[in-house]
């Protein structure tokens, strides 16, 4: 990196950013990413130390792997951390000391896999899949519809959530509502056949998600900022749209905006993608654009290669100039920027990022998955 780039680096992204009472001491967030260390659903002090070294390596957000909130068919693993119980939130407390001794601040990612869990998997093995239509991401029969009383036991579920993320010390929370996962499964129309007031039309289909952020943020202070994350694509319908223009996209904004989201997080395999037509503003420029509110960016980051790639086959990255984020960073087409598989491989990623020693990066290896350092 020459000394014009350091600074470019240092200028844009060591800003600090402040949403209500939360101020993250930069612009650089580590990513949810899943890596299944938890056993029992209890984060260990490995995890702990796991998001410290990326805390004192210069991250200023944390965003924790995705924890299951506490409602029987939430999960689909017991090595996946739940965000439920007291062993599990000692664990969660010692993780949120060790990111905030270590200079960053944290927040955990509210995770209910909705039709994707896997029937028979722990952590409660008779717990039945569930989602808006009882329709799996391939549109075939799956668990069950959801009733009114399923409703809101999960929106119940996530506010008790976030409460106890106050309570732990967490600086805000981020909830899932991504990757064709619960709140994703009733947003998209491949997944929500309702006919009730949480299906139909975009609209409707935002009714449950809005409830939940409402009612995560009627159980924190108004100190405590609520971020939401989004994508078009699912797990496994990569081309699939939430919304197919921008008009479409401000439809489904407006009511979470409105129900209390402080910040959006806009999930795309690559940040350099446009979204639309007839414009290169990627989905967190977008978003900001059409919301007013904040955005964090997310997708290859630093790397050459997405984590499709990663996670099927242990695919290496090699690493990659960031003139192209600085670029839109600078230009405010989004604030913050989420990086994930180049801070499993480097936990100083950000520090050197920041300070022009790109060149010492430690690039992805496909093998750095099979343990948490």
């Amino acid at each position: 990196m020459t000394d014009e780039n350091a600074r470019r680096a240092a200028d844009a992204l060591a800003r600090p950013f402040t949403v209500r009472g939360s101020t993250s001491p930069n612009r650089i967030a580590m990513a949810p990413m899943t890596r299944q260390f938890s056993p029992n659903g209890v984060p260990g002090q490995d995890v702990a130390d796991y998001y410290g070294r990326r805390a004192a390596g210069g991250v200023g957000l944390i965003i924790t792997e995705g924890t299951y909130v506490d409602h029987a068919s939430a999960g689909t693993s017991d090595q996946i951390p739940r965000f439920y119980g007291e062993d599990a939130f000692a664990g969660w407390s010692n993780v949120v000391d060790t990111v905030h001794r270590a200079g960053g601040t944290i927040i955990p990612q509210l995770w209910h896999v909705g039709v994707t869990r896997t029937e028979g998997a722990p952590p409660i093995a008779d717990a039945e899949p569930v989602g808006p239509s009882g329709i799996s991401l391939t549109g075939k029969p799956k668990g069950r519809a959801m009733t009114q009383q399923d409703l809101d036991d999960v929106v119940a579920a996530f506010a008790d959530a976030a409460a106890a993320a106050e309570r732990l010390g967490f600086d805000g929370i981020e909830l899932h509502g991504a990757h064709g996962y619960l709140i994703d499964q009733f947003l998209w129309a491949g997944t929500n056949r309702r006919t009730d007031a949480y299906g139909g039309d975009i609209l409707a289909r935002t009714r449950f998600a809005a409830e939940i952020v409402a009612a995560c943020r009627a159980a924190v202070s108004d100190a405590f900022p609520i971020v939401f994350r989004m994508s078009q694509w699912k797990s496994g319908a990569y081309d699939a749209k939430l919304a197919q223009n921008p008009g479409e996209l401000d439809t489904i904004l407006t009511p979470l905006a409105e129900a209390g989201v402080d910040v959006f997080h806009a999930s795309t395999r690559r940040y350099w993608l446009p979204e639309f037509d007839d414009s290169d503003l990627n989905l967190a420029g977008w978003i900001k654009k059409i919301s007013g509110a904040p955005t964090i960016t997310v997708g290859s980051v630093g790397l050459d290669g997405d984590f499709f790639g990663a996670l099927a086959t242990g695919e290496n990255s090699a690493v990659t100039g960031i003139d192209q984020l600085l670029d839109r960073i600078e230009r405010d087409e989004f604030d913050l920027v989420a990086v994930g598989r180049a801070l499993i491989a480097d936990p100083e990623w950000a520090t050197k990022t920041l300070t022009a020693r790109t060149e010492s990066i430690i690039p992805f290896d496909g093998a750095m998955l099979k343990t948490l350092h």
